[in-house]
C-alpha cells in the first residue's frame, strides 16, 4: 500500500434563484376544532417520529397530515396517559420545532414550528430541507425501504454492496467499485430513477462498468421503491426509484452549536484505508454550510481463498459543498455541489475478471453534480417546491494496446417543480418535470493512432441528445379512518436524436397507478396497488455509439416500453413485533434491448429493438422484533424474471436484468447503552443451477446448441460494534464475510468458463474477510 496522503478538493458553485409567487385566491383558512379538548388514554411506544404520528392518529380517530421530509429520521419518546388531542400532539412533538394544527375538517396537520408562542424551538434545518421527492406512501409501500444514516456509519458502508446488502429485493453485482451494477427485482439500474438530491443519475456510459457512483460518507438517507409506483416517482421508473439523500450542516451540529468539524480515519484490511474531514456551520440565523473532502485507497482484494483479484484497487477523491436554511418562516433551500473521481488500472472489461498477467488499461471515472432545491409554504394549504440540476459523469480508458485513450460523457440538466395541496381529506401533488441528456464519446488522441480502428477515419466523435418531459398528478384520500386510497397519473414525451447519424426516435405515452392501504383490525393493515409506467428509448451506451457506414442502430418502428406492476401484501405491526407478506408480478412489454450479435444488414452490430415481454413475479417476507436493547430482523426473498419465458442472466441480457437464487438474512442487534451497540447479520443465497443460456448464440449461429450455468450458493456473515468512549469520539469495527467465504455474486456475471469460446466470461469474485476499524472525531 502506498503511503497515506490527503487530497484536497475545493468546490465552488454559484447559482441564483428569483422567483414570484402569488398566493391563490379563495385558499381555505384553518380554524380551531373544539375536538381538540375532550381527554383520553393514549400509549405510544418511543420509536420513530412519523410512526407515533400515525399511530396517534389511528388511536384519537382522527386524519394526521405529515410531508414524510418533517420527521424523517427523527425520533419521539414513550407517550402515555390522559391527553386531549392538542396536548398529545403537543407533547409528541415537544422539542421537534413542529407544530400540530387543525385542519378544520376534525384532523391534524403536522408543520415546520414558526416563530412565537406557538413554539419555543426553531425548527432544525434538516427537516425542511427535504423538498427533492415524495416519499412513497401507498403504491408499493410494503416493499419500499429507507437506509438511515446510523447504519451507513454503524457498518462502515463504502460501496453500493455494502449500502443494499440487507435490502430484500435488491441486489449488486460487480466486485470492482466502478463497474459495480444495481439490480431491483432482476432488473437492472437504467430501469430505475436514482437520484441524488433530487438529480436524475441518466445513461451509460460504458456496459461494462456501473451506472451509479456514489459516496456513502455523506449519505443522510437511501430510498429505495420497488416496481412500478406513484406517479411522482420520476422518469422512466420501470423498475423502481432509489433516492440518495445527502446530509447538511443541521444533522451534524450538536444543540447549541454553531460551526464545528468531522475528522474521519478508516482501515480495512482487505485492503485500504479513507480518511475524510468535515466543516460546518451557521452562516447566518438558520442558514448553513457543509464543506467535506473524502480521499478513499485501495490495493487490489484478496478473495475468500486467499488469493489476488487483479483489477480491483482504486483510488477514490470527493469534493463536497452544501449551504441551506430556512428564509423566514415560510421558506426553505439549499444548494449543493458535488465532485467525486475514480482513478485506476482495470481489465479492459471491468466487470471480468483480469488474471495474472493481463495486460490492465488505466481508467478515470468523473461525476459532477449540482443541485438546487427551493420550497415554499404559500399558506397552510399549499406548498410549492422546485428542483433544478445539473450533473455530468465521465470515463476516460487508455487502450494504449490500440487506439489509444476513449472517452465517454453524459450531461444532464432539468428541474422538477411540484405543489402539495392539502384540502379536505385529500393530499395532491401536482408536478412538472423536464430533462436534456447529451452521451458523446470520442477518440482522444491523434487520428493517427486510431484510424485504423475507426469505421469511418472522418468521425471520431459520435453524439445523441435526449429530452425527456413529464406532467404528473397524485392525490391521496383518506376516505375513512381505516382507508387511505392513492391515485394518480403522468404523461411522459421522449424525444431522442443521433447527431452524428441524423437518425431518432419519439413517443409519448400516459400512465396510471391506484392503490389502497386499509386498516383491518388493530395493527394489521393491507396493502394492494396497480401501477403503470412508461419509458421511450433514451440515449445509447456512450462506447457504442459509433457506427460502421450504412447501419442503423434502431429499429425502424421502435415502440416504447410499457410496465404494469401488481402488488398485494398485508402487515402486522404492534411497535414491538411487525411482519409483513407481499406478493408481486411485473410485466413490461415491447421491451427495447441491444442483443447479442447483429441480424442482417442494415442492422449495426449494436441494434436496438423490441424483444419481446419480460415478466416478473416474487414474494417478499420480512419480520421484525424489538424488546428493550435487543433487536431480530430478518426477511426471505423469492423472484423469477423472464425475457419471452427465459430465464435472463447478466451476461445475455445486459441492460436488461439478471437472476438470483432465493436469499434471506437475520440480523440480531443490541444496545445495551447510548455509547455501545453491537450487531451480526448472516445473509444466505442458495444454488441457482441449470440456468439455460446462449439461445441467441444458437438463433444467430455463434454456437450449435444451447448450453447451462450455474451461480452456486453462499452464506455470508458480518459483524459490526460501535463504542463511543468520550462524547465527541466514535470508534467502528466491523468483520465482513467472517469466515472467508469465496464466491461471485449472484448479480454478477455467471460463470461461462466451462464453454469453448466464451472462456473469460464470468463476474469477478467479492472479497473476503476483511476487518474495518474507523475512529471519527468531532469538534
Amino acid at each position: 500500500m502506498d503511503n497515506m496522503h490527503k487530497n484536497w478538493i475545493a468546490a465552488v458553485l454559484v447559482m441564483a434563484l428569483s422567483a414570484a409567487i402569488f398566493r391563490p385566491a379563495g385558499a381555505a383558512e384553518q380554524n380551531a376544532d373544539s375536538s381538540g379538548t375532550a381527554e383520553q388514554q393514549i400509549d405510544i411506544p418511543a420509536g420513530t417520529l412519523g410512526t407515533a404520528l400515525a399511530r396517534l392518529g389511528r388511536e384519537l380517530g382522527m386524519v394526521v397530515n405529515v410531508d414524510p421530509a418533517l420527521v424523517r429520521g427523527r425520533q419521539s419518546e414513550r407517550l402515555r396517559g390522559s391527553y386531549s388531542p392538542d396536548a398529545a400532539f403537543a407533547a409528541l412533538l415537544a422539542n421537534s420545532g413542529l407544530i400540530a394544527r387543525s385542519d378544520g375538517v376534525g384532523g391534524y396537520r403536522v408543520v415546520s414550528g414558526s416563530s412565537g408562542s406557538e413554539t419555543t424551538t426553531a425548527a432544525p434545518t434538516s427537516s425542511i430541507l427535504e423538498s427533492e421527492m415524495e416519499q412513497v406512501v401507498v403504491v408499493g409501500a410494503l416493499t419500499s425501504e429507507t437506509i438511515g444514516r446510523k447504519d451507513i456509519e454503524g457498518r462502515q458502508v463504502n460501496d453500493l454492496a455494502d449500502l443494499f446488502r440487507y435490502v430484500p429485493s435488491v441486489s449488486v453485482g460487480g466486485s470492482v467499485s466502478v463497474a459495480q451494477k444495481i439490480y431491483v427485482r432482476g432488473l437492472e439500474d437504467h430501469l430505475l430513477n436514482i437520484t441524488v438530491d433530487g438529480a436524475p443519475q441518466r445513461g451509460t456510459l460504458f456496459h461494462h462498468i456501473g451506472r451509479v457512483s456514489i459516496e456513502p460518507e455523506l449519505l443522510k438517507t437511501v430510498e429505495v421503491q420497488t416496481g412500478a409506483g406513484e406517479a411522482s416517482s420520476g422518469f422512466g421508473a420501470i423498475g423502481g426509484a432509489i433516492r440518495f439523500k445527502t446530509v447538511d450542516a443541521a444533522d451534524l451540529l450538536a444543540e447549541g452549536q454553531r460551526f464545528g468539524g468531522l475528522a474521519r480515519a478508516g482501515y480495512f484490511s482487505n485492503d485500504g484505508y479513507k480518511l475524510s474531514g468535515s466543516l460546518f456551520g451557521r452562516l447566518a440565523g438558520e442558514t448553513g454550510f457543509l464543506a467535506s473532502v473524502v480521499h478513499t485507497e485501495r490495493d487490489d482484494f484478496e478473495d475468500g481463498d486467499g488469493q489476488r483479484v487483479f483489477g480491483t484497487g482504486a483510488k477514490q477523491q470527493l469534493g463536497f459543498l452544501k449551504i441551506g436554511g430556512p428564509v423566514g418562516d415560510s421558506q426553505r433551500f439549499s444548494v449543493s455541489y458535488e465532485h467525486r473521481k475514480e482513478e485506476a488500472s482495470f481489465g479492459q472489461r471491468p466487470n471480468w475478471p483480469a488474471l495474472d498477467g493481463d495486460a490492465l488499461f488505466p481508467a478515470q471515472a468523473t461525476r459532477s453534480t449540482a443541485v438546487l432545491n427551493h420550497g415554499i409554504d404559500v399558506n397552510e394549504a399549499l406548498t410549492l417546491e422546485t428542483t433544478g440540476y445539473w450533473t455530468q459523469s465521465e470515463f476516460i480508458q487508455d487502450r494504449y494496446d490500440s487506439w489509444g485513450r476513449y472517452g465517454a460523457e453524459i450531461t444532464s440538466f432539468g428541474f422538477d417543480v411540484r405543489a402539495h395541496l392539502d384540502w379536505s381529506s385529500h393530499r395532491t401533488v401536482f408536478g412538472v418535470e423536464h430533462r436534456d441528456d447529451e452521451v458523446a464519446s470520442a477518440y482522444l488522441e491523434d487520428p493517427a493512432i486510431w484510424a485504423d480502428w475507426a469505421w469511418d477515419p472522418a468521425i471520431g466523435r459520435f453524439v445523441e441528445r435526449g429530452k425527456v418531459f413529464g406532467i404528473y398528478l397524485q392525490d391521496r384520500w383518506q376516505i375513512a379512518d381505516p382507508l387511505l386510497l392513492s391515485y394518480g397519473a403522468r404523461y411522459d414525451s421522449y424525444d431522442l436524436e443521433q447527431v452524428t447519424y441524423d437518425n431518432g426516435s419519439d413517443s409519448d405515452g400516459v400512465s396510471l397507478n391506484a392503490g389502497l392501504s386499509y386498516t383491518v383490525a388493530t395493527h394489521w393493515i393491507l396493502n394492494g396497488s396497480f401501477a403503470q409506467a412508461f419509458r421511450g428509448k433514451e440515449i445509447g451506451d456512450a462506447f457504442t455509439l459509433e457506427k460502421r457506414p450504412g447501419r442503423i442502430s434502431l429499429a425502424p418502428a421502435l415502440d416504447p416500453e410499457r410496465v404494469t406492476n401488481r402488488e398485494i401484501g398485508v402487515e402486522y405491526d404492534n411497535e414491538v413485533f411487525r411482519v409483513s407478506a407481499v406478493y408481486y408480478r411485473t410485466k413490461i412489454d415491447d421491451v427495447i434491448l441491444d442483443q447479442l450479435g447483429n441480424g442482417p444488414p442494415p442492422q449495426a452490430p449494436v441494434y436496438y429493438e423490441n424483444v419481446g415481454s419480460f415478466r416478473a413475479h416474487g414474494v417478499e417476507l420480512q419480520a421484525g422484533y424489538r424488546t428493550g436493547a435487543f433487536s431480530i430482523d430478518a426477511y426471505f426473498n423469492r423472484f423469477r424474471s423472464r425475457l419471452n419465458d427465459i430465464l435472463i442472466e447478466g451476461y445475455e441480457h445486459i441492460g436488461l436484468g439478471n437472476s438470483v437464487g432465493n436469499n434471506w438474512a437475520l440480523t440480531l442487534g443490541y444496545r445495551p447503552t447510548s455509547a455501545w451497540s453491537f450487531q451480526t447479520s448472516v445473509t444466505r443465497f442458495e444454488d441457482l443451477n441449470d440456468i439455460e443460456v446462449l439461445q441467441r448464440g444458437v438463433e444467430i449461429g455463434w454456437i450449435d446448441e444451447t448450453q447451462f450455468v450455474d451461480k452456486p450458493g453462499y452464506t455470508l456473515v458480518d459483524v459490526f460494534g460501535n463504542w463511543r468512549p468520550v462524547g465527541k469520539m466514535d470508534l467502528a469495527l466491523g468483520i465482513y464475510n467472517l469466515f472467508d467465504e469465496r464466491f461471485r455474486a449472484h448479480a454478477s456475471v455467471a460463470d461461462y468458463n466451462h464453454i469453448p469460446d466464451w472462456e473469460g466470461i464470468a463476474g469477478v469474485y467479492e472479497p473476503g474477510r476483511n476487518i474495518r476499524l474507523t475512529a471519527s472525531i468531532r469538534f
